[in-house]
Order: C-alpha cells, then structure tokens, then sequence
C-alpha cells in the first residue's frame, strides 16, 4: 500500500489497522502523513486550533515500538485522530474557542482523552469549535469560523465543526466530541461525515473545561460523541471510549427506538429512511432472544 497515493487519507480505521498490526504500515509515516495534510489544508479549513507535530511524531514512534514488540492495544493504536478544543488536555491549551480562554492550559487530561491514548491512538491536534459549544454554524469562534470542506459558500455546522471537517478533508481519522442538542451530527451532516451520540454517560464527559464556571447549561447538556467517516470507524472509537464505570447500572430493558413521522424531505431521502426504519424494525434484539 502507498501512503502517497492520492486517496490513503480517506481509507478507514478498519481498513488500517490490519495493515498496522502486521507492520504494513508504519504510525509514523502514517502520523506524519496526517500532519503534512493538515500542514496544507488547515490554513483553509482552520479545522484545527493547536495541531501537535511534535507531541504526535513522538507518540508514533512510541506507537510502532510497541507494536514491533508485540504489545497491540487494539484498533486505534497508531491511528490519528483529533480532540474537540472542549476537552482538556494535560499540558496543551483548552480553548472552547472562547476568547477568555485562549490561553488556558490544564494540568491533566480529560478522562475520554486518556482512553484514547490507552487504545494508542496519536492526537494531532485540538479541533475548532462554536465558541463555548452555543451554535450550529462553526462560524463564531475566537480563531476563525470553520470553512465547509466540499464549499466554502456553506457553513459547516456546528459546534463539532472542526472535527467535522477535518475527518471529511482526512486530515485524521475520526475526533471525540460533544453533542448536547446536535453539535456532533449536525456538522457530520454538513459536511458528509458520520456523528454519533451515543446513550448518555457512556463516554464520559469528565474534563470538559474542568474547574471552569461556565454557562450552567452548558455542563448540564453536556454529552459525548464521535466522528468518523464510515459508521465501522465511530464504532472503533465507541468501543474505546467506553467508561464501564459510568455505565454502571445501566437499564437491562429491552431496546426501544422511536421515530419520528412529522419530517418533510426530498423522496429520495424518504425512501431512504422508510428502509431504515423497516431494517431496524426487522432486526432481532440484542442476544438474539
């Protein structure tokens, strides 16, 4: 496989990490790759606030030792990916976008940043954002609104913009982010990518501007997501993301899933989702019971 060909940077985390396990492919030249992606695009994007060369090649390198010796931590290991600039970084500032807090630098990590770096995953950088997470444009931020990676004459959504667009431009594989009220699926949408929200408190939200007064409801709404660029790929970041501890306790009652009859759309687009619901509804329940 060339990793300088044109397409390496849309091929997905399940395509990769086969290819990384059995030293196909290299993390460092995969991080590095990543890095000179963003070194050219994100001057247009402005997908990302703090971009970590240095922090990221180190962990690459840290990355393919480790799986030369054996140690494979599981699918993201050596997998670039980014951060949304709500959650807290040890060492390397946590923004939200918020002028008050362009400086701002936490002294530990957020608890889903630490799971990512367990599954040895590399963060490139902390993504823009809707300034304090309150928008749906990913045009209000102190650095610059984010640019529509398809058009530039469309917003890219918000608040997850950056992450959004950086995973559409493949400048990283997939970020972690925040979805209150539609800040992670609402940009996936606009910019083509895919936006998971997953049942509340299964990824934890602990470190987001952590010992920060912010708008309460901005720390009551607080929920985490994923993006990614193929529905498998937000299941690899799920599954690492999980926090068994906060899903502790969880209902045990069967799955129940509603749906919404009062949208208008285009028939394609209906027809679409009317087979959606029809696959879901026909799907055995978890277990197979």
């Amino acid at each position: 496989m060339n990793l300088n060909s044109s397409g390496w940077h849309y091929l997905s985390i399940e395509d990769l990490h086969p290819r990384i396990r059995a030293s196909a492919i290299s993390p460092v030249e995969l991080v590095d790759a990543s890095l000179a992606r963003i070194d050219t695009l994100n001057h247009q994007l402005n997908a990302f606030i703090t971009v970590l060369h240095e922090e990221a090649r180190n962990e690459a390198k840290r990355a393919e030792a480790e799986i030369k010796a054996g140690r494979w931590r599981g699918p993201l290991h050596g997998i670039p990916v980014g951060v949304k600039d709500f959650y807290d970084t040890a060492g390397i500032r946590t923004t939200a976008a918020f002028e008050p807090f362009r400086n701002r630098v936490p002294a530990r990590d957020a608890r889903a940043v630490q799971k990512l770096k367990d599954a040895g995953a590399i963060v490139v950088g902390k993504t823009n954002m809707h300034q304090l997470g309150m928008g749906t444009t990913g045009l209000e931020s102190c650095f610059g609104a984010v640019q529509n990676p398809w058009n530039g004459a469309y917003i890219p959504g918000g608040s997850s913009s950056g992450s959004a667009a950086a995973v559409a431009a493949g400048l990283c594989y997939g970020t972690v982010d925040t979805d209150a009220i539609g800040s992670c699926r609402l940009p996936a949408a606009c910019c083509g990518v895919v936006g998971f929200k997953p049942t509340f408190a299964r990824i934890s939200t602990r470190g987001v501007l952590e010992g920060e007064k912010a708008d309460e409801a901005i720390l009551w709404l607080a929920h985490a997501g994923v993006t990614a660029r193929r529905a498998g790929d937000a299941a690899c970041l799920f599954e690492a993301l999980t926090d068994p501890q906060q899903s502790a306790g969880r209902s045990q009652n069967r799955l129940r899933i509603a749906v919404s009859d009062t949208f208008t759309a285009d028939e394609e687009i209906v027809r679409a989702f009317d087979a959606a619901v029809t696959k879901v509804a026909g799907a055995p329940p978890e277990g197979g019971h």
